[in-house]
């Protein structure tokens, strides 16, 4: 008997982890692309398995599964069959003649505001480089996948489906909101209530949402020079008027802000690029000072939980008797950066503010993925994994200083407490040319031009990240970068 779809039409995409999930892909496509309709007829799945070149019973379950779902039908004696209730059936529509005057012109629809100037870039393939000295990227070899699958489990259960399938109007998930009350922001240095803290979805969530209620074009803000480059990018779209004050080897220095500064934006506690740690006494002149003159300080606190050769310095916010600080934190760098769940701390008529706001934008983080780090968290996976990390960043960060005391490199910058990155130089070069001539090499560094908003030029210092690269493999890749840094310097 002739199959109305055939064999040939059906073909397997590496678009599933697993062999049945890419068969049942390959046989949906198929479907909608031929617009089969009704009763139309499958291979045989002795036909088919020969076809595709797998067991027969691999196409008899992904026919089983099909046909639970509503694609297909089993027929009498007729075998498979489309099914009369195939959901998302395509619509055949004649294309329309467009003319030119017809075209829509975009540009006058869209706001004027101006794309972002200063975007870390990092290449989707870093994987496939044999020295990705990156930040932000942990190794996934250092993750409990076994806990974060078991705590999924516990999620996606029936005991809690119920609660995290409800919209929540703007809430998020209580056991989540109370591990961060109740360890998170003590091991900080400070306590809040439940209703001065909100979840986002990562620290950059935070960062918008503070911005977009406290800047404003007659406020002037002041964030570091170098610094995070969305700080810059943040405030330039809220049309912010904004200071960028250079870092010193204790960051940013209060003394030097201007008289009417009403937000600063800082990484106290881990300076982003150098790893600066601000000291206890120029904290409190910072918040003396933001006192003085009235101003809000947004903090972000991103990295602490990388501190292995020394304590953490307490917060900020720790030492904030006033209010006068917004303090964001997260759990994308500790965990992994595709999770996006930080939280952001502060008074609670501001909080209630930026819950609004938030509700406007996307309700509130995915409840289950709260739920599943709430878990994490609650169980002890996430300070196992801290450990861990730790004691993995350390060994990496002294193979990576013995390496480069051996090379023309010179470290600008690193964090005392511990950090995944250092702040590195290579006079007589620009760290731009640097990078790209070094990924003919399969060594990728993250030139230093983009945390500025006026990079020197040329400019010789880049970020060097050391989660992602193993430890037998750092000191190769240091040798790289310095014989080419050398080799630039000298041709130039």
């Amino acid at each position: 008997m002739k199959s109305d779809i055939p064999v040939d039409a059906i073909f397997l995409r590496q678009d599933a982890p697993t062999l049945q999930g890419q068969l049942a892909a390959a046989i949906v496509r198929a479907i909608l692309e031929t617009r089969a309709h009704p009763g139309t007829r499958l291979p045989s799945s002795r036909k088919l398995a020969q076809g595709l070149g797998i067991s027969r019973m691999t196409v008899t379950l992904v026919y089983q599964d099909l046909v639970s779902q509503g694609y297909l039908a089993a027929l009498p004696r007729s075998g498979i069959a489309v099914a009369a209730t195939v959901p998302h059936r395509r619509v055949n529509v004649e294309p329309q003649p467009v003319t030119k005057a017809q075209t829509m012109q975009w540009s006058r629809w869209l706001s004027d505001h101006d794309l972002p100037k200063r975007v870390i870039r990092k290449p989707s393939n870093w994987r496939e480089y044999r020295y990705p000295f990156i930040f932000g990227q942990p190794d996934p070899a250092l993750f409990d996948h076994i806990a974060w699958r078991d705590c999924a489990r516990r999620a996606l259960g029936t005991r809690d489906f119920s609660d995290l399938a409800a919209d929540r109007y703007g809430a998020d998930d209580p056991l989540l909101i109370d591990y961060i009350c109740s360890n998170t922001l003590p091991r900080r240095g400070f306590h809040a209530r439940q209703d001065e803290v909100l979840v986002t979805l990562g620290a950059q969530n935070a960062l918008f949402l503070a911005t977009e209620l406290l800047a404003r074009g007659d406020r002037l803000a002041v964030t570091e020079e170098p610094g995070y480059p969305d700080f810059a990018e943040t405030l330039r779209r809220a049309r912010s008027p904004t200071t960028f004050l250079p870092v010193d080897s204790m960051g940013l220095d209060p003394a030097m802000l201007p008289s009417n500064s009403r937000l600063i934006i800082i990484t106290p506690s881990h300076h982003i690029p150098t790893g600066a740690t601000m000291p206890l006494a120029r904290r409190r002149a910072l918040l003396q000072r933001a006192d003085d003159m009235d101003a809000l300080i947004i903090e972000d606190d991103y990295d602490f939980e990388m501190s292995y050769l020394a304590p953490p310095a307490p917060a900020l916010k720790s030492l904030d008797a006033t209010g006068r600080v917004i303090y964001i934190g997260s759990f994308s760098k500790s965990l992994f950066p595709g999770l996006r769940i930080g939280y952001m701390v502060g008074p609670a008529p501001f909080i209630a503010r930026a819950r609004a706001l938030r509700a406007i934008m996307l309700r509130h983080p995915p409840s289950h993925l709260q739920r599943i780090t709430a878990y994490f968290l609650a169980l002890g996976h996430y300070d196992a994994h801290i450990v861990r990390l730790r004691q993995t960043l350390k060994e990496r960060r002294r193979i990576l200083e013995e390496a480069i005391s051996r090379t023309s490199l010179r470290i600008e910058g690193a964090a005392a407490q511990g950090g995944s990155s250092v702040w590195l130089s290579a006079q007589g070069t620009d760290s731009a040319e640097l990078a790209a001539r070094l990924t003919d090499k399969s060594v990728l560094i993250e030139p230093g031009a983009v945390f500025f908003e006026a990079p020197p030029s040329p400019c010789p210092v880049f970020r060097l990240g050391y989660a992602s690269i193993t430890a037998e493999l750092i000191p190769e890749g240091i040798d790289l970068i310095d014989r080419m840094a050398q080799d630039l310097a000298q041709a130039g």
